[in-house]
């Protein structure tokens, strides 16, 4: 699948959770982003890294939802972290995993072998 296929199959996989979630998204974007996965605005602005499309949905899926639930609660209190489970079950295997994830740039990523020996 081309880069723009995948870019374009994430936006429908995030609107999908949006609906799923309730939550209205004004702005969806999918750029380069050095330093997070992904950041949201109050205003309903949504910016995902470009190197998510190439990962395993199941890490797509964390940075997502995370992201998502920060409409309904701002910080990763007790709420939060119950409404993950709920929507992702163990989803603290999904955070683990992304710190494995070595970003070489906006075209490529690459994961770490221990992460696909421990999957």
């Amino acid at each position: 699948m081309k880069a723009r296929d995948k870019k374009q199959a994430f936006k429908v996989r995030v609107r999908d959770w949006a609906d799923k979630l309730d939550v209205k998204i004004v702005w969806l974007g999918v750029r380069p982003m050095r330093s997070k996965w992904a950041s949201c605005s109050t205003a309903g602005h949504l910016n995902f890294s470009d190197e998510l499309p190439g990962l395993k949905r199941d890490l797509q899926d964390y940075v997502i939802v995370h992201e998502l639930l920060h409409f309904f609660v701002p910080n990763h209190g007790r709420l939060w972290k119950s409404l993950m489970r709920a929507h992702l079950g163990d989803w603290e295997k999904m955070q683990a995993k992304l710190p494995n994830v070595i970003r070489l740039d906006s075209s490529k990523v690459v994961q770490a072998a221990r992460s696909s020996q421990s999957s």
